[in-house]
């Protein structure tokens, strides 16, 4: 099947452009000062994976390096909707009336509008809570549905993993589910901690790190379909 081709390739883009735009944006903003016209907006050396020293707004929010982010981000919702587009239609192939495909299709979309959408207000400075906010449920909307969506169609591929076999690695289908598992997991033990005040550099370092968890499940995609000739 040429979508099943279609989706092994851009599955490394959808994780290859977020990655190294969120990383240039870090690299610059802690490498690069005399790039930022206001001073304020630098920041020292760090590895916010570890440290989180930083969060990923906070690095990407400001000029330059928004001229980084913001496109990069647009090309990824565009990706992500091809994506997910082509999974339907490798779905459908194998199993018509999958019961799951509309939640697929749904959640997936979803992702990539919400991203978009967060794309555009990331930057623009409001002083009202309610704007705080906004920005706020979209971002966590985006998660949510990003996680959903690739439950959801892992589930879907366990259900027809007799008719596609000659198509798929089941290690990489495996390796797919447990990382979708984890992120579940650790998305629901850190909900308290989220919460609460403070805990600034724990939830800059899980945000890095959750950010990586989620592409890294496309970067999976390209290894888990065999080309089809």
């Amino acid at each position: 099947m040429e979508d099943i081709n279609k989706v092994k390739s851009i599955s490394l883009w959808v994780f290859i452009v977020p990655f190294l735009a969120v990383n240039t944006c870090l690299i610059l903003i802690t490498q690069f000062h005399s790039l930022f016209p206001n001073h304020e907006d630098v920041i020292g050396f760090t590895i916010p994976y570890i440290d989180g020293g930083a969060s990923i707004s906070r690095t990407a929010r400001v000029f330059p390096t928004y001229w980084v982010f913001k496109p990069a981000m647009f090309l990824t919702s565009f990706l992500l909707i091809k994506y997910w587009l082509w999974n339907k239609n490798i779905i459908n192939h194998f199993e018509s009336d999958a019961p799951h495909l509309n939640k697929i299709l749904f959640f997936g979309l979803g992702s990539a509008i919400l991203l978009t959408v967060h794309s555009i207000f990331l930057g623009i400075k409001f002083d009202y809570d309610i704007y705080k906010l906004f920005r706020r449920v979209v971002m966590l909307l985006f998660i949510i549905f990003e996680i959903v969506a690739q439950a959801y169609l892992v589930f879907t591929l366990y259900k027809i993993k007799d008719k596609i076999h000659n198509h798929i690695n089941f290690k990489f289908l495996l390796a797919k589910r447990i990382l979708v598992t984890l992120l579940i997991v650790v998305a629901i033990i850190s909900i308290p901690i989220i919460s609460l005040e403070g805990n600034k550099s724990f939830k800059h370092a899980l945000e890095w790190d959750y950010f990586l968890g989620v592409i890294f499940f496309y970067f999976l995609t390209f290894f888990m379909w065999k080309r089809q000739n």
